[in-house]
């Protein structure tokens, strides 16, 4: 057993990932009793942050398989959370619009995300959270400099002119 030793304690990746599905285990409990999944507040989640995204680009995103993003956006269509269109220079792809019908689950999972934020944060000082918040974006521009920070809705309005439609 000794050749399987590695130092978790010390991993970086060892704590982000326990966290990470920590938050999202707890998230997804928070979640169910709305009839609302993880995935599908993920989904909400990166339209309401990037704007309308190709389905390519939300499948990665979300770090899943592209015929699985398709079943789970087709029950959202099929409630009228989500529109698909076509981009007319290219049929074969499709982007991902969040409908008004979406407006008041989006309210609930903000709600609810707010909630666990408060949580989760625990006995944390405010300073201490803008460390934290602080040292994470440092790690993420180490592994994708390109990404270094969110994008804010208003630009991402502006450059995209994305809105939710009917």
């Amino acid at each position: 057993m000794d050749r399987y030793q590695y130092d978790f304690n010390e991993s970086l990746g060892v704590w982000l990932t326990l966290t990470t599905q920590a938050y999202h285990r707890r998230l997804s409990e928070r979640l169910a009793p709305y009839g609302i999944t993880y995935r599908q507040a993920q989904v909400f989640g990166w339209l309401a942050m990037s704007g309308e995204l190709a389905q390519s680009e939300l499948a990665g995103k979300m770090m899943v398989e592209p015929p699985t993003l398709v079943r789970l956006l087709d029950r959202m269509e099929a409630a009228g959370m989500v529109q698909r269109v076509t981009v007319p220079e290219d049929r074969r792809r499709h982007v991902v619009r969040m409908t008004a019908a979406a407006a008041p689950v989006w309210k609930q999972i903000t709600a609810v995300a707010r909630q666990l934020r408060q949580e989760a944060a625990g006995d944390l000082t405010p300073s201490e959270l803008a460390t934290l918040k602080h040292l994470l974006q440092r790690v993420l521009s180490h592994l994708e400099p390109e990404a270094d920070s969110l994008p804010s809705r208003p630009e991402v309005r502006a450059r995209k002119k994305v809105s939710v439609h009917d």
